[in-house]
Formats: C-alpha cells, sequence, structure tokens
C-alpha cells in the first residue's frame, strides 16, 4: 500500500494531464499489482480519463461542457444563488458533480492499465488559476 498527493496548478478552465505524473509515482513506489485510487480534493474541478492523442478533443470537451453550463450571467441560470464568488463558481460545482471527481485504475506489472490513448486528466472548472491536490492510494 502506497499512498501520495499530486499538486497541479491550472490556468484556467481546461484539461491538464497528469498521467506522467501518476506512472513515476507509481514506478517509484516499486509496486506490481493493485488498484489505484485517485481523488481530487477540491468541490469545482473534476478527474477524467480521456483521448490523449488529439488536444482537439480536450478542446471540445470544455466547449462542450460550457454550453451545457454556461457561466451564472447567462440568462438561462438565472435561478442560482450561489452567485458572491464569481459568475464561473456555482457552474463549476455543477460541472464537478455531473463529473468525476475519483477514478480507480487498475495496476498490473508495476504499470498503470491505460489503454492505448488514454491519459489522465485533472478538468478546472473555474476561470481563473488554482492549486489542486489529488490524492493517490495504491492498494
Amino acid at each position: 500500500m502506497a499512498q501520495t498527493e499530486f499538486h497541479l496548478g491550472t490556468r484556467g478552465q481546461g484539461l491538464y494531464e497528469l498521467t506522467r505524473e501518476v506512472a513515476g509515482w507509481l514506478h517509484d513506489t516499486g509496486a506490481t499489482d493493485g488498484l489505484l485510487t485517485l481523488f481530487v480534493r477540491h468541490t469545482s474541478c473534476s478527474l477524467l480519463i480521456q483521448e490523449n492523442a488529439d488536444p482537439d478533443v480536450q478542446t471540445d470537451l470544455l466547449a462542450w461542457l460550457s454550453r451545457c453550463v454556461p457561466p451564472a450571467t447567462d440568462p438561462s441560470l438565472s435561478y442560482l444563488r450561489h452567485t458572491l464568488e464569481g459568475p464561473d463558481d456555482m457552474p463549476a460545482h455543477i460541472k464537478a458533480a455531473l463529473l468525476p471527481v475519483s477514478l480507480s485504475i487498475p495496476v498490473s506489472g508495476g504499470r498503470m492499465v491505460l489503454g492505448t490513448w488514454q491519459g489522465i486528466y485533472l478538468f478546472e472548472h473555474r476561470d481563473a488559476p488554482h492549486s489542486r491536490r489529488v490524492a493517490a492510494h495504491l492498494g
């Protein structure tokens, strides 16, 4: 069993890949088999396993989610009450409620069992830069 925490700085809304950092830590543990759990310790971002070959995938995901959940200044969200932290805050909480905040990834032979084009991403839902923490547990 091993645990750690990854720290990521974001520059605003978007997907930030952390596959290499996780793989490096996993290698350093010397573990061969198990289940890796990742958990983001914030309420306005998410974790995803997504394609890492074509950056257009991340661009399209961000655009689609932004259309589904626009800023609180959009007339369609005029019913929102939690608006003191800016027009992106409550929509960020909604996005985090729709997308996963934890991931479970099998580990075999010391490597994550991911598909050829799969990567691990933190999906930042806020406009401003943030410092994000992702807890990791290998059991």
